[in-house]
């Protein structure tokens, strides 16, 4: 069982009164999808419904249903004016007292989700990567760190899978279809074995390089140089290129992760992986991978 998976089996066993509170309709504009799911005790939470006065109003209801032994409750919500919210939307919501079988079955469906994560595979356990894993651990993806030198991956002290790996190609070439992969390792021909060998796979999400607009063209020009003409236009080097000319680990880090979780997020993916329901679909990938290749030939 997955970490998450296991703590929320143990909220669950560990509060005998649940009620869970489901997003089962959603017209307009709202903060979360349908099937979002939060569960609500008598003085704890797990998950969310988007927040604000939508979110008060059903732990309001549910901790009114524990209080008064009621188990079931559907509410429809006009997210405007009446309650406090300017999302414009309206949402139906059920909430229902849990069995042992809702809770089994709860359960199951976090793992299951917890089994459906995208991967993230980030290439170099050196500061940006490391920097990376302590972003990562807190979203809803499975990040796999891999570096050649075991001194780099022991300084990791993020919630992530670590691997010491002699031929990082190898965890390339077996990583699921949809996965991201960020390279940034000590040496640059490693660098660009390793960006050669995801774009090869052709199932990748996102595929990024640390590196300029000088080192895209080296890499273009080496592609070549070894009679592989496979295409370089789905890579993104630099990555995190935002403006931003700041060049602190953590600040890269930062701009890295926001836009490789976009693309996982985006549309294009969305259809492509099972992704789940209550995630954000975050613009159009396309016009984002435009705005990046203009940003690097600046």
């Amino acid at each position: 069982m997955s970490l998450a998976a296991h703590q929320f089996d143990g909220f669950l066993s560990q509060n005998r009164r649940v009620i869970r509170v489901t997003l089962t309709r959603v017209r307009g504009s709202s903060p979360r999808n349908e099937g979002t799911e939060m569960f609500v005790t008598r003085d704890c939470l797990w998950g969310t419904i988007g927040g604000g006065q939508l979110e008060y109003i059903a732990i309001d209801r549910a901790r009114e249903m524990l209080r008064d032994g009621v188990l079931n409750l559907d509410l429809d919500v006009p997210l405007g004016p009446e309650i406090g919210q300017c999302c414009g939307g309206r949402v139906e919501l059920s909430l229902a007292r849990m069995r042992r079988a809702d809770k089994r079955d709860a359960v199951a469906r976090a793992q299951d989700q917890a089994d459906q994560l995208p991967h993230i595979y980030v290439m170099g356990a050196g500061h940006v990567g490391r920097a990376l894993a302590d972003l990562f651990q807190h979203m809803p993806v499975r990040c796999i760190l891999i570096d050649t030198r075991e001194d780099e991956l022991s300084q990791c002290r993020a919630d992530v899978e670590t691997r010491l790996s002699a031929i990082p190609e190898v965890d390339i070439i077996n990583a699921p279809a949809g996965s991201a992969f960020v390279v940034l390792t000590h040496d640059h021909a490693l660098d660009f074995l390793l960006t050669l060998a995801a774009l090869e796979k052709g199932d990748a999400t996102y595929v990024g390089m640390i590196g300029s607009a000088t080192k895209r063209a080296k890499f273009r020009n080496w592609v070549r140089l070894h009679g592989d003409d496979h295409s370089t236009e789905q890579l993104i080097c630099p990555i995190g290129a935002s403006g931003s000319r700041d060049k602190r680990p953590s600040v890269i880090a930062a701009l890295v992760a926001a836009e490789v979780i976009a693309d996982l997020t985006s549309e294009t993916a969305a259809h492509t992986q099972q992704w789940d329901k209550g995630a954000p679909i975050l613009g159009n990938q396309s016009d984002r991978k435009s705005n990046r290749a203009r940003l690097a030939r600046d």
